[in-house]
């Protein structure tokens, strides 16, 4: 029988407080190695009613039915792959994929479905787990579904939850799951010594460079890896040394390649019977062997690709090396996380990054994708709510934030019946109609509905205008005309330049100049401008547009006729490659 840690009886009574009062879906959030499976295990053993545990690997069905036998209690395995289908305990652990191929059959009532590894739940509705819920719900309209996970964020889709219970908004509106009810910082397991405590060393040999490829639109091909790394074979072959010079006294080794390619390239470095591969094609017999061989330590290096950063539990690794990029913070706090169980005779795990990701493995997850090598996460306190937001941004060499690439306030505002995100945006796209500020990517304005042109659209067009100018702006100044006007100058990054003047002592300039500027500047105490000479002091500070769009005036010559900031289209922006 096992005895709850304080943070796992803490995460059951979050869970049963939260679905006493509401039917809301919730979520669990739990580093690696906090012991998930008792959580689950604990809540199944206080079910009055039938309830279900999922999850999409055979190893987490075996290892959660595991915990809950030690319990004392008899669990139901439903999962083709551990050759069992019974569905006639009050406790059944289950693969989503077995369920979802057999969903006729399920008739039972089930009161709660916990969902292990949930960020892997979509809200696409023809998934798997969406189909298995939707079938549930038929014969119970008021079925609670909760989720574990150790990474409530995927790059592809983003937060897999809404609202957090400490009072922000992380996911949208649609998210798959609604409320996060309890979560745990991977530094508590660490410092109470639940958890091995990491040995971040950094390469001593060259590292790959993975910065051009992640700095892209999109995340790289593996086609885009392979590329790279054939011109890296120098270097693989120098890190691979390293790995098995500083494994010397390391009972277990595992490797993250980048691609399948890699991982082969890297095995043939690697000692002769000393080392195996796991990767998404290899067999489930031969998958299991492999693991099982490598947890009885028959041999050191494990190298996989992709496959083992969840649903992988061998204590006696004590050497994580790094050869592959994650733009994740996630992603990166799992794969070290696969060597910070607690084993005997274990002080540290040794962990490498070959691939210079350059991430705190305390580094909180921003929820974003990180725009820029360059970039880490900054607190920029809402000028409305005074919520302070974690965004990825920039520092000067002081601390202070100078850019940072929030869009809209995270704070949750609640009253006594309901609670809603606070609606300042840091970066806005403003209808043209109504003047209501919508997110940089809507299409139509969430308050009168119009249709918002398509930057891309504007710029299509001046650029086929013959009396039109289109600067791609790399930068602003400010001065002062002798008749007080102020005077914005934008700079193209080529050279070019194009004057906006702006008389701040007329009332309603003033409060068009503001319109664009109160928000688009990095100052806590500014909240807005008053005079060209308040102006020229802080111009430092100011966000200047992406684009400026001027047209030709037979009288004044070029004017300003449009500005677009924090512009996302397909156009190359200033200073960035193509």
């Amino acid at each position: 029988m096992y005895t709850l840690r304080d943070y796992q009886q803490q995460a059951v009574d979050n869970t049963l407080a939260h679905f006493r009062k509401c039917q809301r879906s919730a979520v669990i959030v739990l580093p690696t190695g906090a012991g998930k499976s008792l959580v689950i295990a604990e809540l199944a053993r206080l079910a009055r009613f039938p309830i279900l545990v999922l999850t999409h690997v055979k190893e987490l069905v075996e290892q959660n039915a595991d915990k809950f036998k030690n319990m004392g209690l008899t669990p139901g395995i439903y999962s083709a792959g551990l050759n069992e289908k019974n569905l006639l305990e009050q406790v059944t652990f289950a693969s989503i994929q077995s369920l979802a191929r057999n969903i006729d059959g399920l008739e039972r009532v089930y009161s709660l479905i916990i969902i292990d590894e949930c960020h892997r739940v979509s809200n696409e509705k023809d998934s798997q787990y969406a189909q298995v819920i939707k079938q549930l719900q038929k014969n119970n309209p008021t079925l609670k579904v909760l989720g574990l996970t150790a990474t409530p964020y995927r790059l592809n889709t983003g937060w897999v939850y809404h609202r957090h219970y400490h009072g922000y908004v992380r996911g949208q509106e649609d998210a798959p799951f609604s409320d996060c009810i309890f979560e745990l910082p991977l530094r508590y397991l660490i410092n109470k010594g639940f958890l091995t405590p990491p040995k971040m060393v950094d390469a001593a040999v060259e590292h790959y460079d993975f910065s051009a490829l992640l700095g892209g639109g999109g995340r790289p091909t593996e086609g885009d890896l392979n590329a790279l790394l054939t011109n890296s074979t120098r270097a693989t072959k120098a890190i691979i040394n390293d790995v098995v010079s500083q494994a010397q006294t390391r009972k277990g080794v595992m490797i993250f390649a980048a691609t399948v390619a890699h991982a082969h390239e890297i095995y043939s470095y690697l000692p002769e019977g000393d080392a195996e591969v796991i990767i998404g094609d290899t067999a489930s017999a031969q998958r299991d062997k492999i693991i099982n061989e490598f947890k009885q330590r028959a041999f050191k290096y494990l190298v996989n690709v992709s496959v083992l950063t969840t649903g992988f539990d061998a204590p006696h690794v004590d050497f994580i090396a790094i050869l592959r990029p994650t733009e994740s913070v996630s992603l990166y706090q799992q794969i070290v996380g696969r060597g910070l169980r607690l084993d005997k005779g274990k002080t540290d795990c040794l962990v490498v990054d070959y691939a210079g990701n350059g991430f705190d493995l305390h580094h909180p997850e921003v929820g974003t994708k990180r725009p820029d090598p360059n970039s880490e996460p900054v607190q920029v306190e809402c000028p409305g709510c005074g919520f302070a937001n974690l965004f990825w941004g920039k520092k000067d060499a002081q601390g202070q934030v100078i850019e940072h690439y929030g869009r809209r306030c995270q704070g949750l505002l609640e009253d006594d019946e309901q609670s809603q995100q606070c609606d300042f945006r840091f970066k806005f796209k403003e209808c043209p109609s109504c003047f209501e500020e919508n997110d940089i990517a809507a299409r139509q304005c969430h308050h009168c509905h119009v249709q918002l042109v398509d930057p891309d659209d504007k710029l299509r067009k001046a650029l086929n205008l013959k009396e039109a100018l289109v600067l791609r702006c790399s930068g602003l100044s400010c001065d002062v005309t002798a008749t007080g006007k102020l005077k914005m100058t934008y700079h193209d990054e080529d050279g070019a330049t194009v004057d906006e003047f702006f008389d701040l002592t007329n009332p309603k300039v003033n409060a068009v100049f503001n319109k664009i500027y109160s928000k688009r500047h990095t100052a806590a105490d500014i909240n807005r401008w008053h005079s060209a000479e308040q102006v020229i002091a802080h111009q430092h500070l100011l966000n200047w547009p992406d684009f400026v769009i001027a047209k030709k005036s037979k009288k004044y010559g070029w004017q300003v006729s449009d500005k677009l900031f924090d512009y996302q289209g397909s156009y190359r922006r200033a200073n960035t490659e193509y």
